[in-house]
């Protein structure tokens, strides 16, 4: 039902259309003897079989449109959420040709970065949103959880702000896909920082090649100096690296304690943790050749 459409452009188009248990002309009477023609809302609605002209009009008039979902997937960035947003058939297209500085200046947010800054959740609303909208929803989410997560930091955090914890949440989210490692992986960074050591985590590398990295990390590629290098450069990067979870987020503002400065996959989903460079390297050791 589009905006403006009458009650009789309505009931033409169901009479054509199976699903009804009185013929479509009864909903116009009972529209206009009941005043109901000015409350009617404009959207997309589902006709059940043997739907009578009330219940149709009760769900018309309460605006219970057919609602769609789109999941945004923590640890996507950015731009695949653009392309997501871009290729879902009942978003409304509007940032087509748009950059993503206009966008996040149209979003209020003028010179930030996109990246990170909306939250991945399970969306759902009715056709035709736009994609504008659907960001602007999303980048409320996230302001709201990372509010709630900075206002329940550890008291010793070393995070100065919540923009950092944001950064390094989004670190983690790329680090491991288990829930139960997350605060021992915020840790490990945590003490790291608070050392003054590099961060040397490959998802910052990985993301400041861009288009450039192939699927495999080389030597050369540690080597490569981006802004986003945590093997060249100390501290955090300059910005987010993809979009962090409500548990990245728990994780990152209270960390594990302990003494772990180090961590290795282990070839089976999860990672071993070293206090020491000398046991970080025997681990590395022992998994690499379990790998080959």
């Amino acid at each position: 039902m589009e905006p403006g459409t009458g009650i009789g452009d309505i009931a033409r188009e169901l009479q054509r259309q199976p699903g009804l248990a009185r013929p479509a002309f009864y909903l116009q009477a009972f529209v206009r003897l009941n005043g109901f023609a000015p409350r009617l809302q404009a959207g997309e609605y589902a006709i059940a079989p043997g739907a009578t002209p009330r219940s149709l009009i009760e769900h018309i008039v309460a605006g219970r449109v057919i609602q769609h979902a789109l999941v945004v997937v923590e640890g996507w960035t950015f731009k695949r959420l653009r392309q997501a947003l871009a290729e879902h058939p009942k978003i409304a297209q509007t940032l087509q040709n748009v950059s993503d500085a206009e966008i996040m200046a149209r979003l209020g947010r003028p010179g930030e970065h996109p990246e990170g800054r909306f939250f991945p959740d399970t969306y759902r609303f009715p056709s035709g949103l736009t994609d504008e909208a659907f960001l602007r929803r999303a980048l409320a989410a996230m302001d709201r959880r990372l509010s709630e997560a900075w206002e329940r930091r550890a008291a010793d955090l070393s995070l100065r702000e919540p923009y950092q914890v944001l950064i390094l949440a989004s670190i983690v989210e790329k680090e491991t896909a288990l829930p139960e490692e997350r605060p021992a992986i915020a840790g490990v960074f945590e003490r790291r920082l608070r050392k003054g050591m590099p961060l040397q985590t490959d998802p910052t590398v990985i993301y400041g090649l861009g288009d450039a990295f192939d699927g495999d990390l080389r030597r050369r590629d540690l080597a490569a100096d981006t802004p986003y290098n945590t093997y060249l450069r100390k501290g955090l990067p300059p910005t987010p690296i993809a979009l962090p979870g409500a548990e990245s987020l728990a994780a990152t503002v209270n960390p594990a304690a302990g003494d772990a400065l180090y961590f290795v996959a282990t070839g089976e989903g999860g990672h071993a943790f070293s206090a020491t460079l000398e046991e970080h390297n025997r681990a590395v050791r022992r998994y690499q050749t379990k790998k080959r």
